[in-house]
């Protein structure tokens, strides 16, 4: 077998079968006939009607937003069983939960003018039985497409809702009236809020132009680029691993999503060349991870980000190319290392795509450039979005295995839709936890707690927010922890001092990262699934190679500059000793400096490497001096042996 066929069909059904049963537990329906043509040409219409909104006829926010909960859990109860086991046809309940989702929407519809007036405030009795049903039907299709631990946590801020009067301390509030509860929730405060905003628009929009890279094979040149140009160095599958997922991680909305579409090619080649097949899905895990931090798109996370701080989209995503950046450094040299030290080579020129053919196509990357273009130049998210969708539809046309026909395209709107379904539903359900945050004020009492133990203390205050953002991911997909942890930690950073940029994005790395944090992380899962490795040790493994990659936010929060926060000179000052201290940081994990490290020089280069980050220049310049040492000293103790 060699590379230069990898993108075939085959592998592209794996990646999606891997991608499915890493995502929902395996419990997406297989459907045949009427059923199967129902499902693809409901979300062909679902998309088509979003880029309609969006680009040619915006109609009210309440309505387009409920419209697309309400049509996209119609289109997840298809889509999805309600056990794992029950994999063909649908029953009639789940006919009786979509023809709901629907009458939602049409409720809405006709009572629009008044419930902008009085949701939350006067409800009447419909609205209640609306707003209950609703909120039950979120729950279930999140339960179905994301696992239990979202429910389950937004159920427990309902129950809080009702039994706050019993509640001691800063958790005390007077109680909320059932009527008033739901209507509030299931309204523009709550579920409509903020996180569906996201998802309505820039989410959708991403994920159907990612739909478009995948129909045409466009995506899959970013994957064969990687292996032309890394394939044959030290350890050369792991580099592209690296390398492509970072290329998909600019149009892949999530971690394990990321794993499924480069992981499927990496993998075997990383056991080929002498990984254990734990370390092949840990490294894939651990740097598709990070493509949820790289701009442009960055995942959902960093459009929620966006539309609740009010920072423009674009600063956030030049905010964040550094931060990415070190993040893959760090997963690159900790692979390196592991090459060096088993002693690993590259693949033979012979089994990869050749450059020259790559360079002659290298107008494929024509659509990312199309979107970075218009988001630096000032074009919305939407309109940049727009643009380079359809640059991908043109781009097809130049070669014959790229071409996308009538057929095509369908496809593709066929696939924006059915990849948006899972998030829409994580989006509705974080809102439930947003509107009653607001509705109760816990979140400013949880930030004052949190101000209380950490005192004054900006850097406990850190490793506390640190703590419940990983944790909060642990159990729920990066955009419902960011957007709870934004809501219910972020504030109390910000109160402490800590701008608001770097306040959210510190939740939002962590957030992130929680996808190679034990016990529960998806992207190590999706790896074992491919590597066949014990999905718990695979988990460990990608924790232990992003480990260099958890200290990069407390390196913004010491030095802003890396968030681009200041001028030039500051900003390459501390991209600089920060790439050093990650380098340091990755040999004193890895026990391997220009040689093997014992452990006092391993523990030497800790100290090193965290004084290079803390970023003053005393602190640099001491730790360059001890990194300079250390090295002269390996360097003759490696040549007298």
């Amino acid at each position: 077998m060699t590379t230069k066929d990898l993108a075939s069909d085959q592998a592209a059904k794996t990646a999606e079968k891997i991608q499915e049963e890493a995502e929902v537990g395996g419990n997406i329906r297989l459907l045949r006939g009427w059923e199967a043509q129902l499902l693809f040409w409901s979300c062909v219409l679902f998309t088509v009607f979003h880029l309609f909104v969006l680009n040619i006829h915006p109609i009210d926010p309440w309505l387009f937003r409920s419209a697309h909960v309400s049509f996209g859990s119609a289109i997840g109860f298809l889509m999805f069983s309600a056990r794992s086991r029950q994999r063909a046809g649908t029953p009639w309940y789940d006919w009786i939960f979509m023809a709901a989702s629907i009458a939602c929407f049409v409720y809405i519809y006709d009572n629009l003018d008044q419930l902008l007036f009085r949701a939350g405030a006067a409800p009447t009795e419909w609205d209640l039985v609306i707003g209950l049903i609703g909120t039950f039907l979120i729950l279930e299709i999140t339960r179905r497409s994301a696992g239990l631990a979202l429910p389950i946590i937004a159920a427990i801020f309902l129950l809080y809702c009702v039994v706050g009067p019993w509640m001691p301390g800063v958790l005390y509030h007077k109680g909320i009236r059932i009527d008033h509860l739901f209507s509030f929730v299931y309204s523009m405060e709550g579920v409509f809020g903020p996180t569906t905003a996201v998802s309505s628009t820039y989410i959708i929009l991403f994920i159907t132009f990612a739909g478009f890279l995948q129909v045409s094979k466009i995506g899959d040149y970013f994957v064969n680029f990687s292996f032309a140009l890394a394939g044959t160095a030290r350890g050369g599958p792991a580099k592209v691993a690296v390398m492509s997922s970072a290329l998909m991680g600019t149009i892949n909305g999530t971690s394990a999503g990321n794993v499924a579409a480069t992981g499927t090619f990496t993998i075997p080649m990383m056991k080929r060349v002498g990984y254990p097949p734990r370390s092949a899905g840990a490294i894939e895990a651990a740097a598709s991870t990070g493509g949820q931090i790289m701009p442009p798109v960055m995942g959902a996370g960093a459009f929620i980000m966006a539309e609740i701080t009010g920072i423009p989209y674009t600063e956030l995503m030049i905010a964040a190319v550094l931060p990415a950046a070190l993040y893959f450094i760090a997963v690159y040299f900790m692979v390196d290392n592991e090459a060096k030290r088993l002693n690993m080579r590259g693949l033979d020129r012979s089994q990869l795509p050749r450059m020259d053919e790559m360079l002659r196509r290298v107008f494929l990357f024509i659509p990312l450039i199309v979107l970075i273009f218009g988001l630096v130049t000032g074009y919305s998210v939407i309109r940049s979005g727009t643009l380079a969708m359809v640059s991908a539809l043109v781009i097809s046309w130049l070669l014959p295995e790229t071409r996308m026909g009538p057929r095509e395209v369908l496809d593709a709107l066929h696939l924006g839709a059915k990849g948006t379904i899972q998030l829409i539903a994580v989006c509705a359900c974080a809102g439930i936890i947003v509107g009653v945050i607001g509705l109760t004020g816990i979140g400013l009492r949880f930030s004052s707690m949190i101000l209380a133990i950490a005192g004054e203390s900006q850097l406990m205050a850190l490793i506390f927010a640190m703590a419940i953002a990983i944790i909060l991911g642990m159990g729920m997909p990066t955009t419902a922890a960011y957007a709870v942890a934004a809501s219910v930690v972020a504030p109390g950073l910000i109160k402490l001092g800590i701008s608001p940029l770097v306040a959210h994005m510190f939740v939002f790395y962590y957030a992130v990262i929680s996808a190679i944090t034990p016990p529960v992380a998806l992207a190590g899962y999706a790896g074992a699934a491919i590597a066949g490795s014990d999905p718990m040790k695979t988990s460990v493994t990608s924790f232990v190679y992003g480990m260099a990659a958890f200290i990069v936010p407390f390196m913004f929060f010491y030095s802003p500059a890396l968030l681009m926060q200041g001028d030039w000179v500051q900003v390459t000052h501390y991209a600089a000793t920060a790439c050093i201290g990650v380098y340091l940081l990755a040999g004193a994990l890895t026990g391997w400096y220009f040689g093997p490290a014992p452990k006092l020089i391993r523990a030497v280069l800790l100290v090193a490497s965290l004084l290079l980050i803390y970023g003053g220049l005393l602190t640099d310049l001491t730790g360059l001096a001890i990194a300079m040492l250390l090295a002269i000293f390996q360097y003759t103790r490696r040549k007298a042996r």
